[in-house]
């Protein structure tokens, strides 16, 4: 089927007479008539529920419509993008390990690598995203996990590489995981390219409407976990918590690295998505393509009137013909690229609060992908914790303006940015 038409039906297929519409399964736990049937279910030999920490229904059942967005072969949920993010990470490295990244990522997922992975043990190098083939290959070192990158950067709006990324990451034996948020499977299709493994804030577009904090994780089923099993004995070697059980002969590439993510670190760190949150992201996703449609048509409008305002000195969007990604992006996005985009105001950091500050109809926001335009100064906000060296390796510049472009009409949208740099300029 169609993706627009998976948006509606995939993940959750009633029966006669069940409810057309996904239920919420509000339950921390199930019934069993018997010990030995539980039993069964903790040692991992048959499917079920016994504990709302480590699976839900709903929670399942909404991580199986994204999965079949993202043409995977399994999915998971998680309280937060982040935590996907961490979790997708932490099955396959721990102490002692190596994560080679691309430098224009979110800055929570850049202080997550730098800072939070360093002290647990785990080490990564950031490399330019539009490095040389040489440059990439010198990234990697022999304990080397898993390479790392976003196909649409946030807030750099830099376009990945995805095949060249995922080609250098397979020639040294590891997967490829990217976050797909901001395209959404809609725009991008990372698993065409080469991807292993897709990382999702679904608190952005697939939420829509800044209604509830989610992640989801979603993996290919492609990489061979025997073949490369020196470097993942934690996928191909006996696991003492389960009766040494060997998750990629016991579930296949297909479902190993999932279910390892879900029984083991969604066990024991519990970042569990509710069912209510899995309900309201159901809710989301069923509109999701004609969400994404509009949102890049507004995100085009916006960056070609930006581009063409004296005050503005340059505008990221990979849409725009004067992009440097934009050939990269026809390849990767053919539908475009999402309704976000940055741009830098003239006159710095100063300029750029003034802007902010005349703005009526548009609002500040510590958010971004959802149906109401808002906007924020990444050096300022999110990314205020890194040094103008660090900002500069990613892309930002100090007076730079992220701008999501919601489902407003794009000539209310310009006629407020417009007013708001006038203001800029007056001053």
């Amino acid at each position: 089927m169609h993706i627009d038409t998976l948006c509606l039906t995939g993940g959750y297929k009633p029966k006669n007479g069940e409810p057309r519409q996904l239920p919420i399964i509000e339950s921390t736990t199930f019934n069993y008539d018997s010990c030995e049937q539980m039993a069964d279910l903790f040692d991992l030999k048959k499917a079920g529920y016994f504990y709302s920490r480590v699976q839900n229904p709903t929670c399942d059942q909404v991580a199986a419509k994204i999965c079949a967005l993202e043409g995977g072969a399994a999915a998971m949920l998680t309280s937060s993008g982040q935590a996907a993010i961490f979790y997708a990470i932490f099955t396959l490295a721990q102490k002692g390990d190596h994560v080679v990244s691309s430098s224009s990522i979110y800055g929570g997922s850049y202080n997550l690598l730098a800072s939070t992975l360093k002290k647990m043990g785990v080490e990564a190098t950031f490399v330019d995203p539009d490095c040389s083939d040489e440059e990439l290959a010198q990234a990697f070192r022999p304990n080397t996990k898993l390479v790392y990158g976003e196909t649409l950067a946030n807030p750099a709006l830099t376009v990945l590489d995805i095949e060249r990324f995922a080609k250098a990451a397979h020639d040294h034996g590891v997967p490829l995981v990217v976050d797909n948020t901001f395209p959404t499977p809609i725009n991008c299709r990372p698993f065409e390219w080469g991807a292993d493994i897709v990382v999702h804030s679904t608190t952005k577009y697939m939420d829509g409407h800044a209604s509830t904090v989610g992640g989801a994780i979603v993996d290919a089923g492609r990489f061979d976990w025997k073949a490369n099993a020196a470097k993942y004995p934690g996928l191909t070697e006996p696991d003492p918590t389960y009766h040494g059980l060997v998750f990629v002969e016991a579930f296949g590439n297909a479902a190993a690295y999932i279910t390892k993510a879900t029984v083991e670190l969604m066990r024991d760190l519990g970042a569990t998505a509710s069912p209510f949150s899995a309900y309201i992201l159901n809710v989301g996703l069923e509109s999701l393509a004609v969400r994404m449609e509009r949102h890049t048509k507004n995100g085009l409008a916006v960056a070609k009137f930006l581009e063409s305002h004296p005050q503005v000195e340059y505008v990221n969007y990979c849409d725009l013909e004067s992009s440097k990604y934009y050939e990269r992006a026809r390849k990767y996005l053919p539908k475009g690229g999402c309704g976000v985009l940055s741009f830098s105001i003239k006159g710095g950091r100063e300029a750029a609060l003034r802007f902010m500050k005349a703005l009526k109809l548009i609002v500040i926001e510590t958010h971004v992908a959802d149906a109401r335009t808002c906007c924020l100064a990444p050096a300022l906000t999110t990314h205020r914790q890194m040094t103008d060296e660090e900002l500069a390796r990613i892309g930002i510049s100090p007076s730079l303006v992220r701008i999501s472009c919601g489902l407003e009409h794009q000539d209310d949208l310009i006629a407020d940015l417009a007013q708001a740099l006038d203001a800029v300029k007056s001053k």
